[in-house]
């Protein structure tokens, strides 16, 4: 498999934040360059050293940089879909610009041609007991009782590939049915709520915090010609736009936030502002190390585990809200 290399910039005061947040992405492997851990070892230095090379010396005034390695295939696009979206988020968040450019380069190859590339991989595949995912650029006939959702990512996260999407979507179709009112948090390319509204949902709310997601989901929804009147999507952010909030309203049957643990955490308050009485809540892209801590701020906003499921790293669960209690239920 080939291996490409992605040199994400920062500075000396972003790399902890900056590695961080990798970490919660799943990326396991970095390697970092930072002038300033270059200076202080010059500076104290032992006699051990009596010579350092040229080459090196360049160290002293590198911008500081986070190397990640990402395969050639459908999970390495999804992967960089994922980094793209967390440095447009922490470059929003940072307006003290404490953190640097937050820019992504790969070497040896252009943005645009690695992700063409990459789509030799995706291929249409079956997800849980009725969706079939197919490309836009693929043609296929669905198995009996399949339904065909057509996804053209872009430059946004899913592609349903990845193990954080097909296990949000594996336990939506047990959850979705005619008439199902399903908010979706963090929508990306929109495949879990055109997904969510292929298996019957009928009134559906979508937001992201990235206006270019919020452009691509609609695309996609009109890929698989869905009435436009029954789903809105819009680009804010929850944690911090009132107006939103309240246009979001309440009395959701459903929500899906396929996010990352950080970001769960803190929406955990308003999820049950969101929600009926009895109503579920399916979250996922966290890492497995992460999965307790993400539950136990969750469960104490009054929501009891259903099912809880992990593939490679990742795991997905499914949540109710206690309806009128405000007991904290244990995880089953």
């Amino acid at each position: 498999m080939n291996w490409t290399q992605v040199d994400i910039y920062t500075s000396t005061e972003g790399i902890d934040m900056l590695c961080s947040c990798l970490m919660d992405l799943g990326i396991r492997g970095f390697s970092i360059q930072d002038a300033e851990d270059f200076n202080e070892f010059l500076e104290n230095k032992d006699g051990k050293w009596d010579y350092i090379d040229e080459d090196l010396m360049g160290l002293s005034n590198c911008e500081s940089c986070v190397t990640i390695y990402l395969p050639e295939d459908s999970q390495g696009a999804e992967t960089l879909q994922m980094v793209q979206e967390l440095l447009r988020r922490m470059k929003a968040e940072d307006t003290a610009q404490a953190y640097g450019r937050l820019e992504a380069e790969l070497s040896g190859i252009c943005e645009e041609d690695w992700a063409n590339n990459w789509k030799q991989y995706f291929k249409p595949f079956c997800v849980g007991e009725k969706l079939l995912i197919k490309p836009s650029w693929e043609e296929c006939d669905a198995p009996d009782g399949r339904t065909i959702l057509e996804i053209d990512p872009a430059s946004s996260f899913g592609t349903g590939q990845h193990h954080t999407t097909r296990l949000c979507l594996e336990l939506l179709e047990k959850e979705v049915q005619a008439g199902t009112k399903l908010l979706d948090l963090g929508c990306g390319s929109g495949i879990l709520f055109i997904g969510g509204m292929l298996l019957g949902a009928d009134e559906v709310f979508a937001v992201d915090i990235e206006e270019n997601a919020a452009r691509i989901a609609v695309e996609n929804a009109q890929k698989n010609h869905l009435p436009e009147e029954q789903y809105t999507v819009r680009c804010g952010n929850i944690l911090s736009d009132d107006a939103l909030v309240e246009e979001i309203g309440g009395g959701y049957d459903v929500i899906c936030a396929n996010i990352v643990a950080d970001v769960l955490k803190a929406m955990a308050p308003i999820f049950p502002e969101f929600l009926r009485d009895n109503g579920i809540l399916i979250i996922s892209g966290i890492i497995s190390e992460r999965k307790d801590e993400v539950l136990e701020t969750v469960k104490a906003h009054d929501f009891v585990v259903l099912d809880a499921r992990e593939k490679e790293g990742w795991a997905a669960v499914k949540l109710q809200k206690i309806a009128g209690s405000s007991c904290h239920c244990d995880a089953q």
